[in-house]
C-alpha cells in the first residue's frame, strides 16, 4: 500500500509522512512548505511536491489579519495543486481538511478512497463555540467564511474516513450526523526525546504555571487569568504564544501581577521553557489534541486541562494532572493551588505523565496506528469507532 498526503500549514503532517516512509507506505506529500523543511523529516529519495508561496501568503496573511478571505484563497489553490499531483502509485489519498476538496475528486474519479484528517472538532461545532463565547465576553467574534464550512462538509460527506485525534473531536461529528463507521480516531505524538527528565531545582523562586498556545478565548486565557487571581499560593503564570488580535481590550480590565507574556518561542527557547515550569496548563474550550500537552507531558509537568483538550485520553485526573470543567474560575484556582502546594505531588504526576507518553504518544505510534487504519480501509474494512486506533492501555 502506498499513500499520498496533501497537507497545508499542518507541521506535525511531516511526522506522519516520515512513518510512513519507514514503513515503506508513502507515495509522496504534496505541502506549501519549502522543500528543505520537508527534507528535514524525509530522505533524498522521498516524492516532495512543494508551493511554497501559498504558505507565504498564508503567513503574510497571519501578519496583517485577512484570515478569512486569505485562508479560503489558500484553500482552493492547495486543492488544485495536490489534485495535480497525486502520485500515479498512490492507494491512498489523505488530505487535511479545508484543502483537499479538488484532490479528493480527482482521487475519487481514479478510484483512490481519500481520508480527511480534521485536527479539531467539527467544523461547526467549533464555530458554534466560540461565538458564543465571544458574545459572552462583549467581543466581536472573527466569523468563520461560509465557502469554508461549505467546503468542509463537503469533505467530510465525500471522504470515506474522518480522522480525528480524540473521541472527543469524534464526538461533535456524530452529534451531526456523520455516522461513526466513518470516524478514526488516532491521537497525536511527541517527540520525546526532546524533554529532559529530571527536572531543574525550582524551589528557590515561586512555582511556575506554564501555558502554551494562542493567548486568546479558544484557549481559555480569560478564565485562567481570573484564576490565577483567586489562588491561595504565591505563583508566576508564563503566557507562550501569539496575542489573539483584539485581546489585550479585554487584557486591560484584568490583573496581571505576576503574568509575564512570553510571545511565541522557537524550539530551544520552547523547551527551555518547559524545564523551567512548575504545571502546565491548558483551559481551552475548543480543541482538538494540543501538541503542546503531549510535550508539557514529555518535559516531565503535571498537566491541568479542561476536557475539551482531550486531556482525559492521555491522562487520568490524579495520575497525570488534574482535568477541571471549562470556563470554572473557582475550579480551576482551586486544581492550580492543589498542585502548587504540594510538590511531591507535583513531582509523582510529573514522572507519571513522561512514562505515559512513552508509553502510548509518541509519533512512531501515532505514525503505526495511522498504517493500521488506512491498510484496513485500502482493504475494503469500513473503519468504525470500535474498531479505531487506541493507545496502549495502562
Amino acid at each position: 500500500m502506498k499513500v499520498w498526503i496533501s497537507v497545508h500549514g499542518r507541521f506535525h503532517a511531516f511526522h506522519l509522512a516520515r512513518e510512513l516512509h519507514r514503513h515503506d507506505a508513502l507515495a509522496g506529500i504534496a505541502t506549501t512548505y519549502p522543500r528543505h523543511i520537508a527534507r528535514r523529516f524525509l530522505p533524498h529519495e522521498a516524492i516532495i511536491e512543494s508551493a511554497p508561496w501559498l504558505e507565504a501568503v498564508r503567513r503574510v496573511a497571519d501578519r496583517v489579519r485577512v484570515l478569512p478571505r486569505s485562508d479560503l484563497f489558500v484553500a482552493r489553490n492547495f486543492g488544485r495543486f495536490a489534485a495535480d499531483r497525486i502520485g500515479s502509485r498512490a492507494d491512498l489519498l489523505v488530505g487535511w481538511s479545508s484543502a483537499t476538496l479538488e484532490a479528493l475528486r480527482r482521487a475519487h474519479k481514479r478510484d483512490i478512497p481519500v481520508v480527511i484528517e480534521r485536527g479539531s472538532t467539527h467544523i461547526q461545532h467549533q464555530a458554534e463555540v466560540l461565538a458564543a463565547e465571544y458574545r459572552r465576553l462583549g467581543m466581536g467574534f472573527p466569523p468563520v467564511d461560509d465557502r469554508m464550512i461549505e467546503r468542509e462538509l463537503a469533505e467530510y460527506a465525500e471522504a470515506d474516513a474522518i480522522a480525528v485525534p480524540t473521541r472527543v473531536a469524534a464526538a461533535t461529528f456524530l452529534e451531526r450526523g456523520v455516522p461513526a463507521h466513518k470516524l478514526i480516531v488516532n491521537p497525536y505524538g511527541a517527540d520525546v526525546s526532546r524533554f529532559s527528565m529530571p527536572r531543574p531545582d525550582n524551589s528557590s523562586r515561586p512555582a511556575r504555571i506554564l501555558f502554551v498556545g494562542g493567548v486568546g478565548v479558544r484557549k481559555g486565557v480569560p478564565w485562567l487569568l481570573r484564576a490565577f487571581v483567586r489562588m491561595k499560593h504565591h505563583a508566576e503564570l508564563h503566557l507562550v504564544g501569539p496575542l489573539e488580535k483584539g485581546f489585550d481590550g479585554l487584557l486591560a480590565g484584568e490583573s496581571l501581577e505576576r503574568v509575564h507574556f512570553r510571545g511565541a518561542l522557537r524550539s530551544p527557547e520552547l523547551e527551555h521553557a518547559f524545564a523551567q515550569a512548575d504545571i502546565f496548563c491548558l483551559p481551552s474550550l475548543e480543541e482538538g489534541f494540543p501538541l503542546a500537552l503531549l510535550q508539557a507531558m514529555a518535559a516531565g509537568l503535571p498537566v491541568v486541562a479542561t476536557h475539551q483538550t482531550g486531556a482525559g485520553e492521555a491522562i487520568t485526573a490524579g495520575g497525570e494532572g488534574l482535568i477541571v470543567p471549562s470556563r470554572d474560575v473557582d475550579a480551576l484556582a482551586d486544581a492550580l493551588d492543589r498542585l502548587i502546594g504540594s510538590p511531591e505531588q507535583r513531582q509523582a504526576m510529573g514522572i507519571a505523565a513522561r512514562k505515559r507518553v512513552t508509553a502510548g504518544f509518541s509519533w512512531e505510534a501515532y505514525g503505526e496506528r495511522a498504517l493500521r487504519a488506512y491498510e484496513g480501509l485500502v482493504a475494503g474494512r469500513i473503519p468504525t469507532n470500535s474498531l479505531a486506533p487506541r493507545t496502549q492501555s495502562r
